[in-house]
């Protein structure tokens, strides 16, 4: 199957875009644009979405490795893989126990996804043990709201919520989460749909 290179989501629980146009003209969004700059080597992605955001990698890359544990979102990624220039790999994996050993990525891609681990500090110390000691965790996630009413309200409603929205928690903080594993190297914080998000490469 090609890639269809327009409009389609980083997670069917979060309408993100991960490509903008159509065709030729299709470019990865700034965000998505942003958190793959740069990268090189063996990277890992957490989630494969339909597959299409792996259009929006770099090429030249010595393999990219999606885990994810939906049987058809695996099917759909390995079939849009053959569209990419890098050699692609998808496995069947929870964000709580990866299917890689040791000091296995150069870099871990994870995008809108700690909102819906079931433990995201058993997540992040797998993103730990399988980068490699020099390697990378580029992130994009939603976070708890700034405004402490609109955080309070996040957290009354995660109860219904989550169940609804693939275990999706709102009022969750990402970014602590991730500061007590790793060491924050770049950092932006912005507004999606007024929803605050943070973005940023860590080691």
């Amino acid at each position: 199957m090609a890639l269809d290179k327009g409009y389609v989501m980083e997670q069917f629980h979060h309408p993100r875009a991960v490509m903008n146009g159509r065709g030729t003209a299709a470019r990865p969004t700034p965000q998505r644009e942003w958190l793959l700059s740069g990268i090189s080597g063996r990277v890992v992605e957490l989630g494969a979405g339909d597959g299409t955001k792996l259009a929006c990698y770099p090429p030249g890359l010595d393999e990219i490795v999606i885990v994810e544990a939906d049987p058809s979102l695996r099917q759909a990624a390995r079939e849009a893989a053959s569209s990419v220039s890098s050699p692609v790999r998808v496995v069947d994996g929870s964000l709580t126990r990866l299917p890689l050993p040791d000091n296995f990525a150069d870099v871990v891609i994870c995008s809108l996804m700690l909102c819906s681990s079931p433990r995201p500090d058993a997540t992040l110390a797998e993103v730990r043990r399988v980068l490699r000691r020099d390697g990378e965790l580029r992130f994009y996630e939603h976070t708890r709201s700034f405004n402490p009413v609109v955080a309070f309200a996040e957290g009354l409603i995660t109860p219904v919520w989550a169940p609804a929205c693939g275990g999706c928690h709102p009022a969750r903080d990402p970014l602590g989460a991730i500061e007590k594993v790793f060491a924050i190297r770049r950092l932006e914080r912005f507004s999606f749909d007024h929803v605050a998000h943070v973005m940023g490469v860590a080691t």
